[in-house]
C-alpha cells in the first residue's frame, strides 16, 4: 500500500506531471473498494442527492446527510484523501454556521472541504484554513446553483464568461485551496487554467488537460441508465448484471429452488436424537 494521500502529496503529483484520480463514495463497501485499487481522492459528494436519494438535483443535501456518509465512507478509506461536499445553504447563512458544518464534517472523518463558486465565499475559505480546514475548490457547472445557471450547462464558452472562470481560479487559488475542480468546462479553457495554476485541477467534463479527472462511481459503473452526461464513460454496466440477478433470484424462490440443501443448516441434534 502507498503511503497516505496528502493535500501535499497531490500538489507534487502536479509537479510531477502524475495524473490524479478521483472517485465518489457514500457508504463503507464501495470506498473501501475504491481505496483498495490506489484511487488518490475520495469525494463524499452532494451528488448523494441525486444518486443515493433519487432527487433531481442536489438541492435537499443537507450537512446532516454528509456527515452520515462520511462516517460510513472514512471506515473504508486508508490510502485516499477523503474530502466532503459542503452541501447548499451549509456555509452562506453566516461564518460562524459554515465553520460549524466544516467542523461537523473534520470530526465524521473528511480530511478537507469542497465549496462551489467563488463569489461570496473567499474570506471564509481563508477562515477555514485558520482553523486548520483545508479546502477544495470547485467552478464552472456547479450543480448548486443551477437555477441560477438555468440547469445543467456547459460554462465558459463565451469570451467573457470564460474570463471569468479564470479570474474566479486565480482568486480560489490566492485564497489557499489544494485543488480546484473544474465541470462542463470546454477544453481550451481547462486547459488555460490549469496551465495557469501551480496548484492542481480535477476535471469532470473538461477534457484531458486537468491534472486530474474525478467521476461519480454510480455513473462509472452504470448503475443508473436514465442519465449519461456526454462526459462519463461506463466501464461497466452493472445495472443489467444486478437486475438479471435479483431476477434469477425471485425466480428460483418462487419455483422453490432456493434455498436447496447446498444452502441449508443440517438437522438439529434434537431432531437426529428423535430419529
Amino acid at each position: 500500500m502507498e503511503n497516505k494521500v496528502t493535500t501535499n502529496h497531490l500538489e507534487k503529483m502536479k509537479q510531477k506531471g502524475q495524473k490524479i484520480t478521483a472517485l465518489t463514495a457514500y457508504d463503507y463497501p464501495l470506498a473501501a473498494l475504491v481505496d483498495s485499487v490506489g484511487v488518490d481522492l475520495v469525494l463524499v459528494g452532494d451528488s448523494l442527492g441525486m444518486t443515493f436519494m433519487g432527487d433531481d438535483n442536489t438541492l435537499k443535501v443537507t450537512i446532516e446527510d454528509v456527515a452520515y456518509h462520511t462516517r460510513a465512507v472514512r471506515k473504508g478509506i486508508k490510502r485516499a484523501l477523503l474530502v466532503a461536499d459542503m452541501p447548499f445553504m451549509s456555509y452562506h447563512v453566516s461564518e460562524e454556521k459554515a465553520l460549524e458544518n466544516a467542523a461537523k464534517l473534520i470530526r465524521e472523518g473528511a480530511e478537507a472541504v469542497k465549496l462551489e463558486g467563488r463569489d461570496g465565499i473567499t474570506e471564509l475559505i481563508k477562515s477555514m484554513l485558520a482553523g486548520g480546514i483545508p479546502v477544495m475548490g470547485h467552478i464552472g457547472l456547479t450543480p448548486q446553483s443551477i437555477h441560477k445557471l438555468g440547469g445543467f450547462k456547459i460554462q465558459g464558452r463565451e469570451e467573457e464568461s470564460a474570463k471569468k472562470l479564470e479570474d474566479d481560479a486565480l482568486a480560489l487559488e490566492n485564497c489557499g485551496i489544494f485543488a480546484l475542480v473544474l465541470e462542463c468546462v470546454p477544453v481550451d479553457v481547462a486547459q488555460k487554467i490549469t496551465e495557469k495554476l501551480s496548484i492542481p485541477t480535477i476535471g469532470i467534463g473538461a477534457g484531458q488537460y486537468c491534472d486530474g479527472q474525478i467521476m461519480v462511481t454510480d455513473d462509472l459503473l452504470g448503475l443508473q441508465n436514465n442519465f449519461k452526461p456526454k462526459f462519463v464513460k461506463q466501464y461497466a454496466q452493472l445495472s443489467s448484471t444486478i437486475s438479471e440477478a435479483v431476477a434469477e433470484y425471485a425466480s428460483e424462490v418462487k419455483e422453490g429452488i432456493f434455498p436447496d440443501n447446498s444452502h441449508s443448516y443440517g438437522p438439529s441434534p434434537r431432531h437426529l436424537k428423535a430419529m
